[in-house]
């Protein structure tokens, strides 16, 4: 269900000139403008520590506005407008003593209005941040903060910050972010499987063979050099956006769709996730490294090219072959992939279901490809059921595949799914469905900090594939192993 905004706010975007909000926040903002959706009498602090960004803040918008927005969607006229509700303010969030004194004065006479405080910064300064917050008196009632991932490095460092985060906000006041939980479709999720009695009725293990979480991209490290090769793709992308995806397929139906009820069962499920340990994580892990190679016909260098350093065994590609350990799982294996500057940008789930019990075709009907639900969450964001039908050019019977499609770009008018924009909406609302619970983080940890500790302590050298490819061959031979193979949605 759309947010409706019905109240003013105040939204201060802390890292205001940074590439997150130049790229999404505000973007995200402006849309939510052209669409109406911003009260009057709210604003929004850009909030930079350096001189140059606070004088120039509306230059640097408009800017970022027109290199990274879609095709014709800035408007000179409506940015003018939209500009109004932007407020410059120059403030280190670490330093107390370095522009809080005016900061604060920014909120006198808005006491009753809600604040929403957008951490846009390195999570070593969340806690600084908040303390600061908190000595400003700055923090009532009815404020939220917004984090995002990754918050730490392991479970001891991420608890570590929530606890800073938490010696200030309640829980329930804080918000942490994971963008692919603002899809349209992923939401749409779960209205497939919790209001239609055909797919619940399927939903388990008698009727799925295995589940595909795949999250590919085309890029490199752009700009993120000296972050990626500390963390690598298990921190940056596993332990977050993928077992948040694997929570909502694999969740049971809460008795309401409220955040609390949603968060427990996401939560049940990480929790019954089979541990990888010892030799295991070997049998059930792959991690990569992607070396020089073409990417749409154009030649791309290798990661440590790209890091300009010779040596580092950061991975840039993980596949897992994960189980979950309860009545509606059992035996049903969740194959996890995600990797940069692989063959084509995509993310989807793809439900494969078994074969049918029995064939009552003749041979030369064709053969039968099991039903297969796809949904689709970039570049476009679709379903699909893949079904068997008589090939209606031919007289005989022949069997063939067809494919239901629903593509909600084409199907909805005037459809466009933003991820950030959902999210800074349902923040504004103080709608935290689709924001992550710290227990939530902590389970996801629990299970990914073992993975981690075993490459590290045995030495784990990552396999080398090539740019642009879908990559090592020790993905694939992770899959042969069940005789099973990935799925590549275009075929």
């Amino acid at each position: 269900m759309t947010t409706v905004l019905d109240k003013p706010f105040d939204l201060i975007l802390f890292g205001g000139t940074g590439d997150l909000s130049l790229r999404k926040l505000l973007p995200s903002m402006y849309r939510a403008f052209m669409e109406d959706e911003i009260p009057q009498g709210s604003r929004i602090l850009v909030c930079s520590r350096k001189q140059k960004d606070f004088d120039n803040t509306l230059s640097i918008i408009e800017t970022a506005f027109k290199k990274f927005m879609l095709k014709d969607e800035f408007c000179a006229k409506s940015f003018k407008q939209f500009a109004k509700y932007i407020q410059p303010a120059m403030v280190d969030v670490a330093d107390y003593q370095k522009g809080w004194g005016k900061f604060v004065t920014f909120f006198e006479g808005r006491e009753s209005i809600p604040r929403i405080f957008y951490l846009a910064i390195i999570p070593s300064i969340y806690g600084d941040c908040c303390e600061n917050l908190d000595r400003a008196n700055l923090v009532t009632d009815d404020s939220r903060v917004v984090v995002e991932k990754p918050i730490g490095y392991d479970q001891n460092s991420a608890e570590a910050i929530n606890q800073k985060i938490a010696n200030h906000f309640k829980e329930e006041q804080i918000y942490r972010i994971d963008h692919y939980l603002g899809k349209e479709t992923v939401q749409n999720l779960l209205a497939l499987r919790f209001s239609n009695s055909l797919f619940e009725q399927f939903w388990d293990s008698k009727s799925i063979d295995h589940i595909q979480i795949s999250i590919n991209e085309q890029v490199g490290l752009e700009g993120r050099a000296e972050f990626y090769d500390g963390a690598g793709a298990m921190r940056d992308m596993v332990q977050n956006h993928l077992l948040q995806l694997l929570g909502l397929v694999a969740m049971e139906s809460p008795n309401k769709m409220g955040a609390d009820n949603i968060r427990t069962e996401k939560i049940k499920v990480l929790q019954a996730l089979r541990p990888i340990t010892g030799d295991d994580v070997k049998k059930y892990t792959v991690r990569g490294q992607y070396v020089a190679g073409n990417v749409e016909e154009k030649l791309e260098p290798g990661y440590l090219e790209e890091l300009g350093s010779g040596t580092s065994q950061t991975e840039t590609f993980v596949a897992i072959r994960a189980n979950i350990d309860n009545w509606r799982w059992a035996q049903v294996p969740f194959y996890l992939r995600t990797g940069k500057r692989l063959k084509r940008r995509s993310a989807e789930i793809v439900i494969q279901f078994k074969n049918v019990s029995h064939n009552a075709f003749d041979a030369d009907a064709g053969q039968l490809v099991p039903n297969r639900l796809i949904i689709q969450l970039q570049p476009e964001e679709r379903m699909q059921l893949l079904l068997m039908a008589k090939d209606m050019t031919q007289l005989k019977t022949v069997l063939k595949p067809v494919k239901l499609d629903l593509n909600f770009t084409e199907s909805s008018s005037g459809f466009k799914s933003f991820g950030y924009k959902r999210l800074l909406l349902d923040a504004i609302a103080g709608n935290a469905s689709l924001f992550i619970h710290r227990d939530e983080g902590s389970a996801a940890w629990q299970w990914v900090d073992p993975i981690i500790d075993y490459w590290k302590e045995n030495n784990v050298v990552p396999d080398l594939y090539r740019a642009g490819s879908w990559g090592p061959n020790e993905s694939d031979e992770l899959l042969a192993a069940d005789k099973r193979e990935w799925i590549d949605i275009e075929k």
